[in-house]
């Protein structure tokens, strides 16, 4: 069975999404996530021009040699396009095994390992006491653990943190602005560093102790800031505390990790298990954050969470919206296959994203299922996909007080 036509559709109901569409020759289709957040038509010209030439005509069920072939087969290898372009691939290959088969995905992976995946919701509040309001919302929709985010004092406009909420209201948040160029947001490290240990003091003494609790630092500190972070924090017994230095330093968790009990996870922007080595070996993280979509699809990432395995390293797979509901369920499979399964990020697809993409997977008691659906379990409705036209999109800048770029 060959690969007979490759197609890229790119929709943006709410948010750029890049897919890649398989089609075998005796008719089986398998689809795949290949969105990059603010690069998407990158990756659409890195698919057309370079990948889908190559597809055409090759074996459907060589998935592993294929992943090889398109990693292996180009001089330059790597980095977030690369691998965005091989997820899509990857996945939908994927699909198209479990659909010939007749089982999901999840089977072929080795089937389950639990009867669902714990998932994490967003909470977030200009205020602590609109962030109580978003916990409750989260806590109402099913949620049992929840990442929370609050607005800094002195400071606008913060990263990762939405609209206030009503009660009852659905978290809705979409960070990636419509705009040729991204806003410009700006950041106080002192200020944030004062004000986030009293937050979460807060929400322990509304909460309780119970409640698995995670924050999202967004690459924003130094080792010596992540590491008095981390110890701050020790009292109220994070889940995790995420990205607090830039990723691509590896070393940088070095001090952190030495300084603090603090649980860490990392990962978001990394591809690859080489960017890991470090990071898994020496057991500076303890949850993998990558996504598959970022990592080289199923296959890519599987071989990412396979190495963390051998070193008690758990999974926290990313699954924000720039993750597409095709990226989600590939997510899921792997979630609920892994033995060192952690956590699922959940961030929920609006109402018109969930009308081109048909999904499977359930959310119920704050576990998310894959579902029994041969394949992946995601349909693509293309009349529903035409309606909404790629937009440029992209998230903010970070800049200090004196105007400085600062990371984020």
């Amino acid at each position: 069975m060959k690969i007979e036509r490759a197609e890229v559709i790119v929709t943006s109901p709410g948010r750029n999404f890049v897919t890649l569409r398989l089609t075998t020759s005796d008719g089986v289709v398998g689809l795949g996530d290949g969105t990059l957040n603010g690069r998407e038509l990158a990756v659409v010209s890195y698919l057309r021009d370079h990948v889908v030439p190559l597809l055409v005509g090759r074996e459907a069920d060589t998935i592993e040699d294929t992943w090889q072939y398109l990693y292996r087969g180009p001089y330059w290898r790597r980095g977030p396009v690369t691998m965005a372009a091989i997820a899509a691939v990857d996945m939908a290959l994927w699909d198209i095994l479990g659909k010939r088969t007749g089982v999901p995905v999840y089977q072929l992976l080795g089937g389950r390992s639990r009867r669902g995946a714990l998932a994490y919701g967003h909470a977030s509040g200009t205020t602590v006491e609109a962030l109580f309001t978003a916990i409750r919302n989260q806590l109402d929709h099913g949620f049992r653990a929840v990442r929370i985010q609050v607005g800094v004092p002195g400071l606008g406009k913060v990263y990762g943190v939405g609209t206030d909420q009503r009660a009852g209201e659905r978290y809705d948040y979409e960070p990636a602005a419509r705009s040729v160029v991204p806003v410009e947001e700006a950041w106080d490290t002192e200020a944030y560093l004062r004000h986030l240990p009293t937050v979460v003091e807060a929400v322990r003494a509304e909460f309780g102790e119970a409640l698995p609790l995670l924050h999202d630092a967004h690459h924003r500190l130094t080792p010596n800031e992540g590491a008095q972070l981390g110890r701050a924090l020790e009292p109220h017994r994070l889940f995790w505390l995420e990205d607090c230095t830039p990723a691509e330093d590896q070393e940088a968790l070095r001090r952190v990790r030495s300084q603090t009990t603090t649980p860490l996870a990392t990962g978001e922007v990394l591809n690859s298990v080489h960017d890991y080595r470090t990071l898994i070996s020496e057991r500076l993280i303890d949850y993998v954050r990558s996504s598959a979509t970022h990592a080289g699809g199923i296959t890519g990432l599987r071989k990412i969470l396979d190495f963390a395995a051998v070193y008690g390293v758990r999974s926290g797979i990313h699954g924000a919206t720039d993750i597409s509901p095709v990226g989600m369920a590939a997510a899921l499979h792997l979630d609920i296959a892994l033995h060192n399964f952690g956590i699922q990020e959940l961030m929920l697809h609006n109402e018109r994203t969930l009308e081109v993409f048909r999904t499977s997977y359930t959310f119920v008691d704050g576990l998310l299922d894959p579902g029994e659906n041969p394949g992946l379990g995601v349909e693509l409705d293309d009349e529903a996909a035409a309606a909404y036209e790629y937009t440029p999109a992209y998230l903010p800048v970070n800049r200090l007080l004196d105007g400085t770029i600062h990371d984020w």
